[in-house]
């Protein structure tokens, strides 16, 4: 069908009012805007003839936000260049109209024309000082700079975006935002101070803001302060606290090492909102920090279940799997994380110790110099994140080495700990001196930590390390007297905790007990933090276990295991002297597993399931774990009488002979607070027992033969 001129006509007619509409409103809108903000008269606007045609300017500022409005919703150019310039037609119109020169700005920003936003935003200030959406158009401007991780001058960007953000501040003074924003920004440039004052602020305006509350939680996270942090967080009473509080709560606390609170936290916030995946990995790490291996496993299958591609999710897993024994599962799941993360340092570390677990020395070394060599730098330079990862591949392989009998080895890995510079010297001359002593090389030992109080002659640790070095080796006044040397000037400063407790274990290992025990109530006034305070029992536990006083020892024990159920020195000391004595076995067993859940690879602990199992008959898992044991700590004499014991039970008499052999011979070499003349009395009479019983069934052999 044709449509008549008319008809036509009436079509045209029909379609107008839309745009009449919109041009309507863009003039209502206009002139409240104008009539609400007073301008002075612009110093360098463009000369005016007459009066400002208003008229043309509401028309040409309708048609600037029609075309605005199509060039966002479809994302033409085209539409883009059309707003610009019916922006500037009304500003023809109305030169001196703040929100045409806003206007135009902030649609300069949208489009992505940021220096021309920056000078039109610029120019109405230097028109309007107070002009409150110029100087917001500005500071985000400077926000994106700043987000923009090319941009070379963020430093100068930062400047400009507080400089913006104090003025905002000053014009709108009860805007909690902008309170905020300042305070972030503050944060970013260090200047702690200031943050914390806006952030004040900004609860004075609005004391329920969870906004408020986590930021300046993360100011004092950011400072180290993780109980401020906490105590922050922890005031908003538990029923008004969101999802996120939770979460950044439960953070705080993993900060702290309060686990369990931790645990809880997150648990509330995956309450609050099911959904939230970052909570549900915040609960899973913290069940894992915990020793609950089988939580924490269960959350981290639903949290891959929900998202295949989380590697790291993965990676713990494996880390589990690792801890439970099932090592053929945990390479397993690391090849399959590997294919989403194939350049994942954790991940090649978690299989350099899935392979230590095997007994894969070799393999387990090749996997950590291949990290090694990968992340190094050839000018030796490295950020203090990287010094700390190298630093633990450095401290494994140096283990890894000592296990293989490797000393030589071993030194050379802890002496590139040493190149690191820091505290990381320490570790590094600590590292050898422990190499050497494994390997009972008591004379380089003594020579390494020497060493390290010559280089170091002001750090109390490295003088404490070396004054133990020389009581052990039979120089006990000149060790005691270099570390009372430690003392500080005060009597009861705090530093003097640790000279104690040093003094505490050289009297305990010249078996001065009386003077062991001085020195403990000494430290145990100076212990305010609650690691402090379990140090003490730890060693008040071993000072009476050393005088056969096993029920306080246990009592001490006990106590530790109170602040911290998850230290596994503690908990290994105690299963084992509980599995010693044959008393409480089933609770020995589980307090020693839990140890070697926590650390799988030391052959202390393994040594001591191993013990267990012996003392409740399962010979069979005693054997295992105790060879496992052999293969870490071969140098121990200890282990090998465990490993002859198990031997002679179920019958291998020739095994047995040659265990407790070596025990001897460890023994021999044996520093004189490690040989109890008791021990080796034991271990001297079973072997000439079993050297008798041999000699006999060899006797009985050799008459059914003739």
């Amino acid at each position: 069908m044709t449509l008549s001129p008319r008809a036509f006509r009436l079509r045209q007619f029909v379609l107008l009012p839309a745009s009449a509409f919109f041009l309507l409103g863009a003039h209502s809108l206009y002139a409240q805007k104008s009539k609400s903000t007073p301008v002075p008269a612009p110093a360098t606007a463009p000369p005016v003839t007459g009066a400002a045609d208003r008229s043309a300017a509401y028309y040409h500022y309708g048609l600037a936000h029609l075309y605005e409005d199509l060039a966002t919703n479809a994302g033409r150019s085209d539409y883009a260049t059309q707003a610009v310039e019916e922006y500037k037609l009304a500003l023809s119109a109305d030169p001196s109209s703040p929100m045409l020169q806003d206007g135009l700005a902030d649609l300069y920003f949208k489009i992505g024309r940021i220096r021309e936003a920056v000078t039109a935003a610029q120019d109405q200030i230097s028109r309007n000082p107070d002009d409150v959406e110029a100087h917001t158009l500005l500071g985000k401007v400077y926000l994106r700079s700043l987000g923009d991780m090319q941009t070379p001058q963020s430093g100068q960007m930062l400047q400009l975006a507080i400089t913006e953000y104090e003025k905002l501040a000053q014009l709108k003074p009860n805007d909690v935002e902008i309170h905020l924003l300042l305070g972030q920004l503050y944060g970013f440039n260090h200047d702690s101070a200031k943050a914390e004052a806006q952030f004040k602020a900004a609860q004075k305006i609005d004391s329920n803001s969870e906004d408020v509350i986590l930021n300046m939680a993360r100011l004092y996270s950011d400072q180290g302060d993780s109980q401020r942090a906490a105590d922050t967080l922890s005031s908003v009473p538990v029923g008004d606290r969101s999802a996120r509080i939770e979460y950044a709560l439960g953070g705080s606390l993993d900060q702290l090492h309060k686990t369990k609170d931790a645990i809880a936290a997150y648990r509330r916030a995956c309450d609050l909102d099911p959904d939230n995946v970052d909570s549900q990995r915040g609960l899973a790490n913290a069940l894992l920090a915990d020793g609950q291996l089988d939580e924490a496993l269960k959350n981290l299958n639903a949290i891959v279940a929900a998202e295949p591609q989380d590697a790291l999710s993965q990676i713990h897993i494996a880390e589990i799997q690792r801890r439970q024994g099932h090592y053929d599962l945990a390479l397993g799941t690391l090849k399959k994380a590997k294919v989403l993360a194939p350049d994942s340092i954790e991940l090649t570390y978690n299989e350099a110790l899935v392979q230590d677990s095997l007994g894969h020395y070799d393999e387990a070394v090749s996997v950590l110099n291949k990290i090694l060599d990968g992340s190094s730098h050839p000018d030796g330079k490295y950020t203090e994140a990287e010094k700390a990862n190298r630093a633990i591949f450095y401290d494994r392989l140096g283990i890894i080495y000592r296990e293989q009998n490797k000393t030589t080895e071993a030194v050379t890995a802890y002496k590139q700990l040493i190149e690191l510079g820091g505290d990381y010297v320490k570790s590094g001359y600590q590292g050898q001196i422990d190499a050497y002593r494994d390997a009972h090389q008591w004379k380089e030992a003594t020579a390494i930590a020497a060493q390290a109080a010559a280089k170091l002659p002001h750090d109390q640790q490295v003088q404490l390390m070396y004054a133990g070095q020389l009581a052990d080796t039979g120089h006990v006044e000149q060790g005691i007297t270099l570390a009372k040397s430690q003392l500080a000037p005060p009597p009861g400063a705090a530093d003097d905790r640790d000279v104690y407790l040093a003094l505490a274990q050289i009297y305990v290992r010249v078996k001065d007990f009386k003077s062991a025990a001085e020195q403990l109530d000494k430290a145990a006034v100076l212990a305010s933090r609650p690691d402090e305070k379990l140090y003490v029992l730890f060693l008040r536990g071993t000072l009476y276990d050393r005088q056969k006083q096993y029920d306080e020892a246990e009592t001490e024990f006990r106590k530790a295991l109170a602040i911290d159920p998850n230290n596994a020195t503690v908990l290994n000391y105690l299963g084992y002297m509980l599995a010693d004595h044959g008393t409480k076995l089933p609770e020995a067993l589980t307090l020693i597993r839990k140890a070697v859940e926590l650390d799988p690879q030391n052959g202390a602990y393994l040594d001591s399931l191993g013990w267990v199992y012996f003392k409740s008959g399962q010979y069979g898992l005693a054997e295992e774990n105790l060879r496992k044991a052999n293969e870490r700590i071969a140098t121990d004499p200890t282990v090998h009488d465990h490993l002859g014991e198990v031997y002679e039970k179920t019958g291998k008499l020739k095994l047995a002979v040659s265990q407790w052999e070596r025990s001897m011979t460890e023994y021999a070499r044996s520093l004189p607070a490690d040989a109890d003349p008791a021990d080796v009395s034991k271990v001297q009479h079973k072997l000439e027992n079993a050297r008798v019983k041999l000699a006999k069934l060899s006797t009985t052999a050799a008459k059914k033969i003739d």
